[in-house]
């Protein structure tokens, strides 16, 4: 945890530096995230969510263990060093398990986290701020802090079990926006007061110095906060640095944590610098950089279909768009509206839940027979220009194969560059 630790106290010694998170389990993300991380000579910290991996596999099918084994086969692949890599743990509470009773759920955080800590998660998101079937709502200080305090007591002995030390890390805090975007149109939101910070952090220290992890203080590196930014299907709301003044003062007395902004995805590259000079030290990044792959792809779709008789095309969208028709899950509870509005937002909605279906068979195969058409095809420039001009200027400049793979890659270590630049000691 050198790496992440070294990052977080040159901040605290005023360099005004900062980290971005990737939250993301496509490959293609992560291979862009890798290159790019290696390309710069930087470490590059990738998180998993409670609901993406679990112990029984999450919405990706993979379990701690294996997102780790996977993630190393890429960084493998792609020339990054593994010990550059920070893997960390996003939401790891009973968030899974919230229609069981508390205890119940909370049997089945306790399994989550020693499942991460043993495969390796060195950065752990403590958050139990959900009701679960017979909590009352919304929780109390208090509970969450009890609560976080007793997976933390599982973090640390599965660490000392396994590992023979007590490295981790921790961020606390619960104020974030819905993960992967709100539902509803939003207008504005609350920045966290310092008040509000303050009790997160005084009821986490009561609690830790009950469960006996007085300790493990100093390994609380940042604190979840709402800084006032987030998105839904079609807005955005940008960073206010005025509004979160407050805050960003009480930041900076002796010995409060950095924070950590969650949903930072499409805010503007001067408001993400801002928000690191305003002491959010960790950014996370995660349905931007999916949006970003499925406009390179839809590019490529259109490229294909300016070459290519309709007999050969993948026709990638029509089959995306089918799959997601007759497997609404992951889409139906948060795209309302008539049959327009509801078609527009599966394949363009900022939320991009697109990302919970490129996995599906049907359009896997349809990826690949668009990559395979592609690839044995000569990219005219001027298409390129039409429908990734981005990356046209890289490709006339020498800088970049007019390939669909590098493309793709390319389109998204454009949104990482933000992210990158944002980061970087004034």
């Amino acid at each position: 945890m050198k790496l992440l630790t070294e990052i977080i106290e040159r901040h605290r010694q005023g360099e005004q530096n900062g980290i971005f998170s990737v939250c993301s389990a496509h490959p293609l993300v992560l291979e862009a995230a890798l290159c790019f991380a290696r390309d710069h000579q930087q470490p590059l910290l990738v998180e998993a969510t409670s609901n993406q991996v679990d112990q029984t596999g999450g919405y990706t099918g993979m379990t701690p263990a294996d997102f780790r084994d996977f993630l190393w086969q890429l960084a493998d692949s792609c020339q990054f060093p593994r010990e550059q890599l920070i893997l960390g743990g996003d939401h790891l509470g009973p968030n899974r398990w919230q229609k069981q009773p508390a205890e119940v759920a909370m049997q089945h955080a306790e399994v989550l986290i020693a499942h991460y800590v043993q495969a390796g998660f060195k950065k752990i998101h403590l958050d139990c701020s959900m009701s679960c079937a017979d909590d009352p709502v919304p929780l109390t200080d208090a509970i969450v802090a009890q609560r976080a305090a007793r997976l933390a007591a599982i973090a640390e002995a599965t660490c000392q079990q396994h590992f023979g030390c007590r490295d981790l890390v921790y961020v606390i805090g619960t104020e974030v926006p819905v993960p992967g975007g709100a539902h509803e149109t939003l207008t504005e939101l609350a920045v966290t007061t310092p008040e509000a910070a303050q009790a997160t952090l005084m009821a986490h220290h009561q609690a830790f110095e009950q469960h006996g992890l007085s300790a493990l203080w100093p390994r609380i590196i940042g604190l979840v906060v709402q800084p006032g930014v987030e998105f839904d299907h079609t807005h955005i709301i940008d960073y206010q640095p005025q509004k979160a003044q407050q805050l960003c003062q009480w930041a900076e007395s002796a010995g409060r944590p950095l924070f950590e902004a969650h949903s930072t995805d499409y805010q503007t590259p001067q408001a993400l610098r801002q928000l690191v000079i305003d002491h959010f030290a960790i950014l996370k990044v995660g349905p931007a950089l999916t949006f970003a792959l499925r406009e390179a792809l839809f590019a490529l779709a259109g490229i294909e279909e300016e070459l290519l008789s309709a007999k050969a095309c993948s026709h990638l969208r029509t089959v995306l768009d089918g799959v997601m028709l007759d497997k609404p899950d992951y889409w139906h509870s948060h795209y309302h509206g008539d049959s327009a509005t509801r078609r527009l937002a599966r394949g363009f909605s900022y939320s991009d839940r697109v990302r919970y279906y490129w996995p599906d068979a049907q359009i896997a195969e349809a990826f690949k027979v668009l990559i395979r058409n592609l690839a044995d095809t000569a990219l005219p420039l001027p298409l390129i220009s039409q429908y990734l001009p981005l990356q046209y200027g890289k490709v006339r400049q020498g800088q970049l194969a007019a390939s669909p793979h590098a493309l793709l890659i390319d389109h998204i270590q454009d949104v990482l560059q933000q992210y990158h630049q944002a980061c970087q000691p004034a």
